[in-house]
């Protein structure tokens, strides 16, 4: 276990995990020094925090890392979803730089953000443990480089058993300061925010598969936070309960639920990808319905974490931030939203002409 004067770094801490990560980092007097690792600067300074500009997929991170206790690694990127050689170089390319110089800089432990898009598709009415194959969904440009991040992560703790190495696989991480940016990354233009009040929607489709699990940021940072200071290594699920379903979307929308086949819905969401008239991929559903739930008694029982929102507030929060624009002053979770995307379409149509 780690004492007073823990030295944290935290790659791709001013995203949707990072900033609540860091918070709660910064607000535990075992932690002495926090190095924030991004691309861009933030305005944002929280305690205890030095930010430091680096990109994982070229820039030197063995120097950064040099002297840290513990290394956080969350970056991702998620778009653009039409060029996967590119999410594939960040995430992938970039996740094994961030591996290789926690070794190269002898850092004692490290903790990866995996996630439930790791494992193969499983059940929709149980919960799986950390036992379940790691193998993706493989038709999702995601979760196939989650799944073979899991890999990389098999092969570094073969070759280094000094190391500590934690994975937590959380679900959907919800929180308003996030919303902005979600909705810029998943929905687009064709779902403005404002249909997302009360009775903005007729109805949701309840569509076979569709059952999964969300969490607050802020419980799954304090999951990051007991991985990070504690004795903690292998495997963890992260999410809270009861799993989101159509009826539960429903409530919190005041909408009625209709049952649906998914082929024609996703058939309109390819082809408005297509047009990138969405920016999210129909991949992205076809995983979602396949994922499976997770048990997270062995987070709650080894970590002692245990969730303070549950999923009916999480997603609240998030629909209330996504009405209201919500977003925070870091550059991924700050600005850009409709106007962003449309000029992006206009300039995209112009090109064509």
């Amino acid at each position: 276990m780690t004492s007073a004067g823990t030295r944290v770094v935290v790659v791709g801490a001013t995203g949707n995990v990072g900033t609540s990560v860091v918070r709660t980092l910064a607000a535990d007097p075992r932690v002495d020094a926090i190095i924030g690792v991004a691309r861009r600067r933030p305005t944002w300074q929280p305690p205890k925090t030095t930010w430091r500009t680096a990109d994982i997929t070229e820039d030197d991170l063995t120097g950064i890392f040099h002297g840290a206790d513990v290394v956080i690694h969350l970056a991702w990127r998620f778009q653009p979803t039409h060029a996967p050689a590119v999410t594939w170089r960040t995430n992938v390319l970039g996740g094994i730089r961030v591996f290789d110089a926690v070794t190269y800089a002898g850092v004692p432990a490290l903790v990866y953000a995996s996630s439930v898009g790791a494992y193969s598709p499983g059940p929709k009415d149980r919960g799986v443990d950390e036992s379940w194959p790691t193998h993706g969904w493989p038709g999702a440009a995601y979760t196939r480089e989650k799944a073979y991040l899991e890999r990389v992560l098999d092969a570094v703790e073969d070759s280094r058993p000094d190391l500590r190495v934690v994975r937590l696989r959380p679900g959907i991480i919800l929180q308003r300061q996030a919303a902005r940016a979600q909705h810029r990354l998943f929905a687009g233009p064709l779902l403005p925010a404002a249909l997302l009040r009360p009775g903005g929607v007729p109805f949701v489709p309840d569509l076979p598969g569709l059952r999964f699990q969300v969490s607050h940021a802020q419980d799954v940072a304090e999951a990051f936070r007991l991985a990070a200071l504690t004795s903690a290594a292998g495997s963890y699920n992260v999410a809270a309960e009861p799993p989101v379903d159509a009826a539960l979307l429903a409530e919190c929308l005041q909408a009625r639920v209709s049952r649906l086949p998914a082929g024609p819905l996703r058939a309109c969401l390819s082809a408005a990808w297509r047009l990138r008239l969405v920016p999210a991929s129909p991949d992205l559903l076809d995983a979602l319905l396949r994922l499976p739930l997770m048990d997270t008694t062995r987070a709650r029982v080894e970590l002692g974490w245990s969730p303070v929102h549950g999923a009916r507030d999480a997603l609240t929060e998030c629909l209330h931030g996504l009405r209201d624009g919500a977003g925070m002053a870091t550059p991924p979770l700050a600005g850009g939203g409709l106007g962003r995307t449309l000029g992006r379409l206009r300039a995209t149509a112009a090109r064509r002409r």
